[in-house]
């Protein structure tokens, strides 16, 4: 064609081939097929105050902690774009003048000077694990980029990139490096260590600052100089820091049994844990071969554990199986369930701590208990049964309150009790079942908080802790602390469990083996760890509650006549039948009148465990307006026999 519009139709023609190689560019970058962004990172474990104590590795074993959104200091991510790509916010995903200054300094030096590879590009390296020394990659890596730049934000790929670089060694991610070379998290860092963190990617194992300080230190200083910070006089770490690694065998248990879930929130405190795995490693030294320790603390005011140290150490160490976490494993308790014994019959209105009860060689049908020193004291009051951990006097409360009333009581508490045969025997009082050091601890906290209202009443609760802060502690220690200590059969194993007015602490000793460690004993062993472990808590113990008021403080001979000596029963003449309430019966909301025929007179009534009438001699007692909801009415005559209903209360 001639003529004037000749170079218009050029123009047009040159702007249609322009567009048309758009278009196509376009739909090719839309074709792009993007490796996946989302990354497997570390399952955690954290304790109370957010606190990183445990991460698993991910495939190949790597680290890669999860980076959260905004967790990482402004100072990294403004001098990371300031370094490697300072058109990031503006470019769309390749930085053209970048990549022509890499030509031509590669052109005018024969060798690469500088890659002019932008943030973008080098998120699409870490996400295909692609190199970059072929025309072949780094053409992918363009085209990757531009796709990354059309489908997610600039924060999004800034997020990719501090999750994915590189470290050295096994570590991937800005949170894995920083607790790795610094032993922190990212969200405050000096400028040296955001210089460093910046270098290291590039080469990160030539740049190790454990192999080669001195290279990690001059590439650090290249970037502060870059981006015009102060010149830092700080070496740069030569040793890298474990990742934390407490309580080890809880985290184990929470994966083993939520293996989908990635991060694990613990009411467990880092200085506490710290603290008693330090107690328990230092005690483990010098056992004899095979013996491990375990330790648990509990804060009973809200029933949250703080520390739980399932062995010494989280290895195999001088003959001891240290992966078995022993706050699990199911041992005889020994002397521990007395405390919860006479719990139960101080509140069933069996006894007072003033009660007194016989201890006496004594024959509970083929069972033939004794005691650990095969002596027998006599007349003792409960008080100093306890107090002395006696056998026969917790195994004839036993057989009155019946077995499996005992095995319900730890059910209700939290505990799991784990029965030989199936079925409980009186031998469940001398340590005949399976408990954990967890169950243990779990069943004194809630004595210890006196929140068990639905099973045990707060005074006899409280009873119970009273006995257990006369017991003498070890030499040396202070006193004041509610304790009791057990040893199970054969010596295999030692216990020690404890409380103040705030926390309930536990220790076991043992063989994870169940073998026999001949010469451990509670008292001996467990006892003055279970003291130090308080004193490494805190300066001083919490304070015990006072006495609810509804608590008998008498001495045994002011005490009701039934309560002075338990068991002390009549062959002639019939027991107390209660005639009303019957048993199940359900009442209106008024004053409540008690109906007995037979039993010795006087009587004593108690409600709820709570004595409400004593000296009574008249069947028919006045015993004033209950409560609402269930109580447990129980008559007792002056020979000791008993009657008991059940009944509900409706307003």
């Amino acid at each position: 064609m001639k003529g004037p519009h000749r170079p218009l139709f050029a123009l047009a023609g040159a702007m249609l081939a322009v567009a048309s190689l758009h278009d196509a560019w376009d739909a090719w970058v839309d074709r792009t097929v993007l490796p996946t962004t989302l990354a497997e990172t570390s399952v955690e474990m954290r304790e109370r105050h957010g606190h990183l104590m445990r991460a698993f590795a991910v495939e190949d074993g790597r680290i890669r902690l999860a980076v959260p959104r905004g967790g990482v200091d402004l100072r990294l991510t403004d001098m990371l774009i300031a370094y490697e790509d300072k058109r990031f916010r503006t470019h769309n995903g390749v930085d053209g003048r970048a990549m022509a200054r890499a030509v031509g300094q590669a052109l005018s030096s024969g060798r690469v000077v500088s890659g002019g590879s932008t943030l973008t590009m080098q998120v699409a390296r870490l996400l295909e694990n692609s190199g970059t020394g072929s025309i072949k990659g780094k053409l992918r890596q363009m085209r990757v980029a531009w796709a990354l730049e059309r489908r997610l934000s600039k924060n999004d790929i800034l997020h990719l990139y501090l999750q994915h670089a590189p470290y050295g060694g096994r570590i991937e991610g800005v949170r894995s490096a920083t607790f790795t070379w610094f032993g922190k998290e990212p969200t405050r860092l000096t400028e040296a260590e955001a210089a460093l963190l910046v270098a290291l990617p590039q080469a990160p194992e030539a740049r190790r600052p454990d192999r080669h300080p001195d290279t990690a230190q001059a590439a650090r200083d290249r970037v502060l100089a870059r981006v015009g910070a102060d010149p830092s006089h700080t070496r740069v770490p030569t040793q890298a820091h474990a990742l934390p690694r407490l309580a080890a065998h809880h985290a184990d248990a929470l994966r083993a049994a939520d293996p989908d879930t990635q991060r694990f929130n613990t009411t467990l405190s880092m200085r506490v844990q710290k603290t008693m795995s330090d107690l328990v490693q230092i005690h483990a030294v010098g056992q004899v071969r095979g013996v491990s320790l375990a330790l648990m603390v509990m804060d009973h005011e809200s029933g949250e554990v703080l520390a739980r140290v399932g062995a010494p150490h989280y290895a195999d160490t001088g003959g001891t199986p240290g992966f078995i976490d022993m706050t699990r494993a199911k041992r005889s308790p020994g002397s521990t369930l007395k405390p919860l014994i006479y719990a139960l019959a101080f509140d069933r209105g069996l006894a007072h701590p003033e009660t007194v009860l016989a201890d006496r060689p004594t024959r509970f049908g083929r069972y033939a208990p004794q005691n650990f020193d095969g002596m027998f004291r006599g007349d003792v009051t409960a008080r100093q049964a306890l107090t002395l951990s006696l056998n026969i006097p917790p195994v004839a409360l036993t057989e009155a309150l019946g077995p499996e009333r005992l095995m319900a009581a730890l059910r209700v508490l939290g505990a799991e009790p784990k029965l030989p045969g199936g079925q409980a025997g009186l031998a469940v009082a001398l340590g005949g079942v399976g408990l954990s050091l967890e169950d243990l601890v779990t069943v004194y906290g809630h004595l210890a908080s006196g929140r068990t209202k639905t099973l045990i009443a707060p005074r006899a609760a409280w009873q119970v802790g009273d006995i257990l802060r006369g017991i003498a502690p070890p030499p040396g220690a202070p006193s004041g602390l509610a304790y009791k200590t057990g040893t199970s059969y054969g010596h295999r194993d030692a216990w020690a469990i404890g409380f103040d007015g705030r926390h309930v602490i536990g220790v076991w000793m043992g063989r994870p083996d169940g073998t026999p460690v001949p010469g451990a004993f509670g008292g001996a062993h467990a006892a003055p760890i279970l003291f130090e472990a308080f004193g490494r808590l805190k300066p001083q113990l919490t304070p015990a509650p006072p006495p609810p008021p509804d608590t008998l403080l008498l001495a045994t001979g002011d005490l009701p006549l039934p309560l002075q000596r338990f068991g002390a029963r009549m062959d002639a003449g019939n027991g107390p039948e209660m005639v009303f309430p019957p048993d199940g019966a359900r009442l209106a909301q008024h004053e409540a009148v008690v109906k007995v025929a037979g039993g010795a007179l006087p009587l004593t009534v108690l409600v709820n465990g709570a004595v409400v009438a004593t000296g009574a001699r008249d069947r028919q007692i006045t015993i004033g307006a209950l409560d609402t909801g269930f109580s447990e009415i129980a008559v007792i005559d002056a020979s000791g026999r008993s009657t008991r209903a059940a009944v509900e209360v409706r307003p």
